[in-house]
């Protein structure tokens, strides 16, 4: 029995050990992660604690790099994960709750600037999307980031671009952004987290390759995490890059659950949450996550 107190004891220590490890109070308490419990899959943040933020899935590295943009008024506005071989982003992802949002500065109306933390070399030495026959389609959406015209004009950044067709990207894609606005607020959310894109990793899921080599994505994709006082719920959308409107769809026919989102795109989404909190809401049923979310 004494070996196997000690042994238990040793055990205890270690677990406690572990568990202060992954506590990070330097992050603002809305952007901290859920950090009790085992997390195998979670970023390394050694070299940026926003890599360990709920919105952000799980890196890929290789050539990829990470953006994260921010201002002095909101701290993080919106991080980017940036092919620079194919000159495409993957994702973009962010956070939405009552301090970050609100206001009406407008939509910026100077272009679409290069990204300044880019490097030389990452990017075209010109704007592929003009005169391409594809809209300039914005993965964080101006109309999510209208508290200063800062931060809305950071969401103009060419990396934070995917080429849509117009139908598309004024029609459904349109009509999915707004019912993740819809979802912006208080009654329904502590926080938001929200990880969107198109698909450029897989030959099978680009539409085609532009000859000035700008990559058009054959589908688009949200992943969406809520914390409230009830807990945490995920879902996501999947959909097929259509020139055609249907903005008049039920949303509800383009849901999956986000295990579902994670086979199709390849990403693990929601990572830096701990592993039981993760498999439970990202495996609910299909239907559950419609009932749960209201989608229709």
């Amino acid at each position: 029995m004494k070996g196997f107190g000690r042994l238990l004891f040793c055990f205890i220590m270690v677990v406690a050990v572990c568990s202060c490890g992954e506590d990070d109070d330097r992050l603002p308490v809305a952007q901290r992660p859920n950090v009790d419990g085992i997390n195998v899959n979670k970023n390394n943040s050694s070299e940026n604690d926003a890599y360990e933020r709920l919105e952000f899935p799980r890196l890929k590295g290789g050539n990829n790099m990470v953006i994260v943009h921010s201002t002095e008024d909101f701290g993080i506005n919106y991080s980017v994960e940036w092919d620079y071989q194919k000159k495409s982003q993957r994702w973009s992802c962010y956070q939405m709750y009552a301090a970050n949002s609100g206001g009406n500065v407008g939509r910026y109306d100077d272009g679409y600037p290069f990204d300044p933390k880019l490097p030389a070399g990452y990017y075209f030495e010109f704007d592929p999307f003009r005169n391409s026959g594809y809209d300039h389609g914005h993965i964080v959406p101006s109309a999510d980031r209208q508290s200063t015209r800062e931060v809305n004009m950071q969401t103009f950044y060419l990396t934070n671009m995917q080429p849509q067709k117009n139908r598309f990207n004024a029609g459904l894609w349109a009509k999915m952004e707004q019912q993740v606005r819809d979802w912006n607020v208080n009654s329904f959310r502590d926080v938001l987290y929200v990880c969107k894109g198109g698909t450029i990793d897989k030959e099978s899921q680009i539409l085609e390759t532009l000859p000035n080599g700008l990559i058009v994505p054959r589908y688009f994709f949200m992943a969406v995490l809520c914390k409230s006082s009830l807990g945490y719920k995920a879902m996501g959308f999947w959909v097929e890059h259509i020139n055609a409107d249907h903005s008049h769809d039920l949303l509800a026919q383009y849901v999956v659950n986000i295990d579902e989102l994670e086979k199709l795109t390849g990403i693990d989404f929601f990572c830096n949450l701990v592993d039981e909190e993760e498999e439970k809401i990202e495996s609910l049923p299909r239907e559950n996550v419609i009932r749960e979310w209201g989608v229709r």
